[in-house]
């Protein structure tokens, strides 16, 4: 076979396996129905194949999943969270956005888990998500991943929770999908270990292989710095040349700014957003080939132990009523006697005879049970 025969066949390959992407895009759309407003902008091409990504392409999980988050999007409001509201969370640095993009153009959100300074789960993770959305805002034409860079300097195990870790890894998992590139977790302590066994139970097995340690001691770590960004823009606390720092007021004016615009963003008059293409994924698993199997996100997990628990509770309430049926049985049968032995001790022939203190009395009425209680 000639080289550009080989290179027709792949093309037909490429063009087909396109096709077949774009067939269940619009599978999603039809199962999702008629939609307005913020709901029709956000599920453009590229954002519900973001969801067939997560789900293998297996349209009804991907439908489930883009259905809650348009659910939890109006309920949230993400984009309508501002500055002013969250400005307490951000005032230490523990997470911000930087000036700057890796080689591949992603945005960068910087954390620092040793700068936590408040205590409430919703308002840390609340935080985040506006950081996040203010990540998606600023991400340049033609990109839609960011990249965290997880500065565990000064960290300490009371600087973090697995009821916060779980919850953002729900949200970010059920609700990002596929935003996220690569988390860069430099330079982690031996403490850290511990906890990094329970949180990664949390995370589905492509958002782990996402994650990477660097320590700046290991060259063969510190080569994915310099293959991921401009050292000369990279901050000096991950190996880079930039001797900037956080500057609060700095930051909140520059957040204030991007607040102006979110609203413009999810506008309907943002053509870009409703009509964000879908650029082929040439890594699309097969019709019927294992690899479709859906990695399972904590929050459906969750959801189906709920739900194992609904049906295990009712299987319980339906054993109690069996139960309290077969007592109320026992009652009514005892109350029966009973009744009959009040009557035979009423009678003439029990009245002229008789009785000691104690005598007279059933073994049920002297011990008070409860068998006769209404």
């Amino acid at each position: 076979m000639s080289s550009a025969s080989s290179v027709n066949k792949g093309d037909g390959k490429e063009a087909a396996l396109f096709e077949e992407q774009l067939r269940k895009i619009g599978a999603v759309r039809v199962a999702l129905g008629q939609l307005s407003g913020k709901k029709a902008l956000y599920c453009s091409d590229a954002s519900i194949a973001r969801y067939l990504i997560a789900r293998n392409w297996d349209v009804k999980k991907a439908t489930k999943m883009l259905k809650k988050t348009l659910e939890w999007r109006s309920e949230c409001k993400p984009d309508e969270i501002r500055w002013d509201e969250i400005a307490d969370e951000a005032a230490t640095g523990k997470i911000y956005r930087t000036d700057y993009f890796d080689k591949s153009g992603r945005s960068i959100l910087v954390m620092r888990p040793a700068c936590q300074n408040t205590k409430k789960a919703k308002g840390q993770v609340r935080y985040l998500v506006y950081c996040v959305e203010n990540a998606i805002l600023n991400l340049p034409h033609g990109q839609d991943q960011m990249v965290w860079l997880i500065d565990f300097a000064g960290f300490s195990l009371s600087n973090i929770s697995i009821k916060v870790t779980k919850w953002t890894a729900d949200v970010l998992q059920g609700h990002y999908p596929e935003r996220l590139g690569v988390a860069i977790l430099y330079n982690a302590p031996k403490i850290f270990e511990s906890f990094w066994k329970m949180a990664r139970t949390a995370l589905e097995e492509k958002t782990f292989n996402k994650v990477k340690f660097v320590y700046p001691d290991r060259p063969d770590t510190n080569k994915i710095m310099e293959d991921l960004f401009n050292m000369e823009e990279l901050e000096c606390a991950f190996g880079g040349k930039n001797q900037a720092t956080f500057n609060i007021n700095e930051y909140a004016a520059k957040m204030r700014e991007d607040d102006s615009k979110m609203p413009l963003f999810w506008s309907p008059d943002n053509s870009l957003l409703a009509s964000e293409p879908y650029v082929m994924n040439k890594d699309m698993p097969q019709e019927g080939s294992s690899s479709l199997k859906t990695e399972e996100t904590a929050y459906e997990k969750r959801e189906e132990t709920e739900s194992e628990s609904e049906n295990r509770e009712e299987a319980e309430s339906e054993s109690e009523r069996e139960e309290t049926d077969a007592v109320s049985g026992k009652r009514e049968e005892n109350q029966s006697e009973s009744e009959k032995r009040k009557e035979a001790e009423t009678s003439p022939k029990a009245v002229e005879s008789t009785s000691l203190p104690g005598e007279g009395i059933t073994p049920a009425e002297k011990s008070g049970s409860s068998l006769s209680d209404p």
